[in-house]
């Protein structure tokens, strides 16, 4: 499951250092998310950081990009080159 940043997001920037994968960056009017490189920390953390982190909580599973944590882990290992 990737995750989301609704239009909420205040643009504080706090998500996109937290991000143990680099998948948070600026858009054009709010921070998003790359689902490719989006693992919701799978590998690194026990819980997404961005989620954690959000003092506005506007970060959501994706609906429309849902993955089993055996995905994000295979994810992962692509990403990271990490078994």
């Amino acid at each position: 499951m990737a995750l989301f940043i609704t239009n909420e997001c205040i643009n504080c920037d706090v998500c996109e250092s937290e991000c143990p994968n680099e998948a948070i960056s600026e858009g054009p009017e709010v921070f998003v998310i790359n689902i490719k490189l989006c693992t919701e920390c799978v590998g690194h953390y026990a819980e997404p950081q961005c989620i954690k982190s959000c003092p506005v909580e506007c970060i959501f599973v994706h609906p429309l990009h849902r993955e089993s944590r055996g995905e994000l882990v295979l994810k992962y290992q692509r990403i990271t080159g990490r078994e």
